[in-house]
């Protein structure tokens, strides 16, 4: 089995809505995300899967996160916490997605932290 990291960043900021403490209030983070994909078999150039074109797409989906009120953005505008579990959760859906998922390359997992020393794996096992 072959399992590949790649990752990336975005700048954002948030609050956690009846929270009881300092989160409540609004804050930011320096967000680093990773993602983690697993295959068994490599291409004809001996890859699981470019690394390019996996950072390219998370990239994608960090960028419409990068410097916003992530409060005020879909899924979390609904009384939805963008707390770290829940941003590792949405972005595991959205990544999912991507066209070169198939049946031998597998997102894992999603790794978000929100500080060098705390951060969050969300994953479908």
């Amino acid at each position: 089995m072959f399992e590949i990291h790649v990752s990336a960043e975005f700048e954002a900021a948030h609050r956690l809505a009846g929270y009881e403490g300092k989160c409540s209030r609004l804050h930011g983070h320096s967000w680093i995300v990773e993602a983690a994909v697993t295959g068994k078999k490599l291409d004809q150039l001996g890859m699981l899967v470019d690394f390019k074109v996996v950072k390219g797409r998370l990239r994608e989906l960090l960028e419409a996160l990068d410097h916003q009120f992530l409060n005020e953005l879909a899924p979390f505008s609904d009384n939805y916490n963008p707390t770290a579990e829940h941003l590792a959760e949405y972005i595991y859906n959205e990544m999912s997605k991507a066209e070169f998922f198939n049946d031998n390359v597998k997102l894992k997992h999603i790794q978000v932290w929100e500080s060098p020393k705390s951060s969050v794996i969300y994953t479908l096992d």
